[in-house]
């Protein structure tokens, strides 16, 4: 690719002046879309993620690289793709603002929790909104950047966000029960975590002592609320959590069909409530709400992700991470038929990725040999 340079630079600025904005192809229903220059919205798609792709028209001198007004009124289509490009791994150092200039102008905590470990020290977890430009700050009120901060960070932590390589695994219900029911039987309390947050800490929000005033829904059986990963402006990357208060129900292996149990009343409670409060707080209609259950989980006490249909959240909605809820009860609906059966989910074999930060990794990599190819 040729490099452009600074005086064709300049002259291709008037060239771009010409663009008339007809709508936005992709991006979120946000009111701030309307204050856009000569806007003239027909109908705004849900978003893309750090992106924005607006439909609009130049005139035809656009394709002469003149600096001359066009002669005629005629106009031509235009796709413009806006993207956020990656942080710079220089910048790493000067980050937050200082008196030389850091990379964010502006930081505002948006949330902070102070949790009583079980050493001295509080876990600090929190997330800021960052402004790289100052005057942004009016119209980006959720940041141009989302800052995620725990401190102190421990080696649990620096392993779980470290870059490293996955496998696929496949875990039958007798690795289950000898390799994976006693990792998550030993599993520390204080590494059973929520957003960050320890195991005492998900007890006291259960408990209606902590984050109380975040709580969308709370019943005998579950709580609502907004994830940590959510900035709570941009309808387009809604992301709740719906946690289950049976601490005996850990991760998806002890879903039961048996209505006794009530499992299956359960996740359509969690489905049906999850909706219409997506529909009365922000407008998403039904079928607009992806719900999924992972395996294995980040903690060990069963929880339920709710996120914007259109929200793309990596590999944490990927094959071998997420189980749809709508499948989940299916599979359980099956199991309801044949109660002198032991459940699907203890009979299944469940496939999944790993990273090799993991702490399943080494036993279940080394188990894959015990399989049939």
């Amino acid at each position: 690719m040729e490099q452009i340079t600074d005086s064709e630079d300049t002259a291709f600025g008037p060239r771009l002046q010409g663009f008339v904005f007809e709508r936005i192809l992709l991006e979120g229903k946000d009111p701030r879309l309307k204050s856009i220059a000569r806007a003239r919205i027909q109908f705004v798609l849900e978003p893309e993620k750090c992106r924005l792709t607006i439909l609009g028209s130049f005139p035809t001198s656009f394709l002469v690289d003149s600096n001359q007004e066009s002669l005629t009124t005629d106009t031509l289509p235009a796709i413009i793709r806006i993207e956020k490009t990656a942080i710079p791994v220089d910048l790493a150092s000067r980050i937050f603002p200082d008196q030389l200039g850091g990379f964010l102008s502006r930081v505002k905590c948006m949330e902070n929790t102070d949790i009583e470990a079980q050493s001295s020290t509080s876990l600090q977890y929190m997330w800021l909104a960052g402004w790289i430009s100052a005057s942004s700050t009016s119209k980006q009120p959720q940041g141009d950047v989302k800052v995620n901060i725990i401190c102190p960070a421990t080696e649990v932590h620096v392993r779980k966000y470290s870059k490293q390589s996955s496998i696929l695994v496949r875990e039958t219900p007798e690795m289950y029960k000898r390799i994976v029911e006693p990792y998550i039987t030993d599993f520390p309390p204080e590494r059973t975590r929520w957003r960050g947050f320890q195991r005492i800490a998900l007890k006291e929000i259960l408990e209606g002592r902590k984050e109380q005033s975040k709580i969308l829904f709370s019943s005998s059986d579950f709580i609502l609320l907004p994830d940590m990963k959510w900035d709570l402006h941009t309808t387009g990357s809604l992301y709740l959590i719906a946690i289950a208060r049976d601490g005996n129900l850990r991760s998806l292996r002890d879903l039961r069909g048996s209505k006794s149990l009530g499992h299956i009343a359960l996740l359509k409670s969690i489905r049906r409530e999850a909706s219409i409060i997506a529909q009365e707080k922000w407008g998403i209609e039904q079928g607009g709400l992806r719900m999924y259950i992972h395996y294995q989980p980040s903690y060990y006490h069963f929880h339920v992700h709710i996120v914007n249909a259109n929200y793309e959240a990596g590999f944490g909605m990927s094959v071998g991470q997420a189980h749809l809820l709508e499948d989940v009860i299916s599979l359980l609906e099956l199991d309801e038929q044949t109660p002198d059966r032991p459940g699907i989910f203890e009979r299944m074999t469940l496939t999944y990725g790993l990273g090799e930060q993991h702490g399943l990794y080494v036993a279940m990599r080394a188990a894959q040999a015990e399989l049939e190819i």
